[in-house]
């Protein structure tokens, strides 16, 4: 059998073909519309199929459309899935419960899933509970599994006060689909907590926890009623904390992307404010993201210079102020802004060209407002100079000249005087309100520090979701 020797033409297909095969989305120069990514972050579509995907592996459907379908309407991707977690006395059921009140959730406890009056699983769990002070894990994994499939759970989500206590639940938790998308834990030293066990009371009629030194009620009646609940005193809180630390370090580890210990031994408002943060934000995606960033803020604030960082570590396009509309309009339309991001400073500078700027089809997608005080700003100003016959910039506080006779022949550009600089201040004042009015999204930014500490903070608010917006 003779072998057919490789022409020309062989050689060519095969290179277009591996060539082919060895490109991808991001480098294929493909013109994409600048609608497509648009759509895309604003609908979150990457993050809907994402999620749809997970929910076809773990439930894995004889028949996926009507369940896609069925898990669409639902519309509950983002309601809350909380887990939170801490030893004896942490203050983690009364963190929970500002929490589920604060986001109109749903409190799940040991006590009240067994408690419930119209479930034979619970009147099961219940005997078995009277019996032996505690519940198998089995049972109370089932427990969980059937309440969650309730509607309020799956309308308004749920938090979990202390679940999972061992590995083995929680490992039981995941291998069901249950996924939480925030896990707490609360930490505090233990002379700190035994302490606090010590003086702990509960109300038997909302289950309010109050303390006799940190925490206790003004009205009478409330006082009158609460109780010491079983399980404070010294040596059963220093039995229940060794326990505890010998399974959270074993738990902690099914919950790599998605947690955040939280110093307890704080006022219990501090405690909460910083768990209700960060349940309020969302986890990196791996959604597609190109960035259009807006930077405003008075003259002097360094919106040039993060413009100039953010060109220079992320390849944005660095689109100058001094732009008119119609050119700018052409600018960003261009393959490289739509590829790659842009971002612009000292523009829009109202309402007006900030509407004109959303019309127009290219609305931002990350908005930074650079707060300096006035008189950073007239320090930073007016204190410019230039050496007419080097051009070599200077500062009289931050970069001074080297002699006095390079000093001598410094000049100031007319627009730094103080008198210039204060009425761009004045306008910029009058209409940065409305500004921050219309960009409810934006991101205030202290800019009256180091550069670069500042391109930090924003470069967070750049790879890092939005907060969502929780009423």
């Amino acid at each position: 059998m003779t072998r057919r020797r490789a022409g020309p033409s062989d050689g060519c297909l095969q290179g277009a073909g591996a060539q082919h095969r060895g490109m991808d989305a991001t480098t294929a120069p493909h013109h994409i519309p600048p609608e497509m990514p648009q759509y895309g972050e604003t609908y979150h579509v990457f993050e809907l199929m994402q999620n749809l995907l997970e929910q076809l592996l773990i439930h894995q459907p004889k028949d996926p459309i009507p369940f896609m379908i069925s898990h669409l309407q639902q519309d509950n991707d983002n309601v809350p899935k909380i887990v939170i977690l801490g030893p004896p006395a942490s203050g983690k059921t009364t963190i929970a419960m500002w929490l589920c009140k604060h986001l109109s959730s749903n409190l799940l406890t040991v006590e009240n899933l067994i408690a419930r009056e119209f479930s034979s699983l619970a009147a099961v769990a219940r005997k078995h509970y009277q019996k032996m002070r505690k519940l198998s894990s089995t049972l109370l994994v089932k427990l969980i599994q059937e309440r969650l499939k309730e509607e309020d759970c799956v309308r308004r989500g749920w938090i979990l006060d202390g679940i999972p206590e061992t590995r083995e639940q929680a490992l039981m938790i995941q291998t069901l689909g249950i996924t939480p998308r925030h896990v707490i834990v609360l930490s505090a030293p233990d002379t700190v907590l035994i302490e606090r066990n010590l003086g702990k009371r509960i109300d038997p009629q909302t289950g309010e926890i109050y303390h006799t030194t940190f925490d206790w009620p003004s009205e009478s009646d409330v006082q009158n009623r609460l109780l010491v609940p079983g399980g404070v005193s010294e040596l059963e809180t220093a039995r229940g904390l060794l326990e505890y630390h010998r399974n959270i370090v074993r738990i902690l580890p099914a919950y790599p992307q998605i947690l955040k210990v939280i110093n307890a031994d704080q006022p219990c408002v501090d405690v909460f404010y910083q768990a209700l943060t960060y349940v309020q934000t969302n986890h990196r995606s791996n959604a597609p993201f190109t960035p259009r960033v807006l930077l405003c803020g008075p003259l002097g604030s360094g919106k040039s210079l993060q413009a100039a960082l953010l060109a220079q570590k992320y390849g944005l396009v660095n689109v100058p102020d001094s732009i008119i509309m119609k050119v700018l309009s052409r600018r960003l339309s261009q393959q490289d802004c739509v590829q790659k991001g842009w971002v612009l400073h000292g523009f829009p500078k109202d309402l007006d060209q900030a509407h004109l700027l959303n019309s127009l089809g290219y609305p931002p997608n990350r908005v930074f407002f650079l707060n300096v005080p006035f008189d950073s700003v007239i320090e930073r100003l007016t204190l410019r100079r230039v050496d007419p016959v080097t051009g070599e910039r200077y500062h009289l506080m931050y970069k001074p000249p080297a002699t006095m006779e390079i000093q001598a022949r410094l000049l100031q550009n007319p627009k730094d005087t103080e008198e210039q600089v204060r009425v761009k201040m004045d306008l910029f004042y009058r209409n940065s309100v409305e500004l921050e009015e219309f960009y409810k999204r934006a991101i205030t930014v202290n800019a009256d520090q180091d550069p670069y500490t500042v391109f930090e903070y924003i470069e967070s608010g750049i790879i890092n979701p939005l907060p969502k917006k929780v009423p």
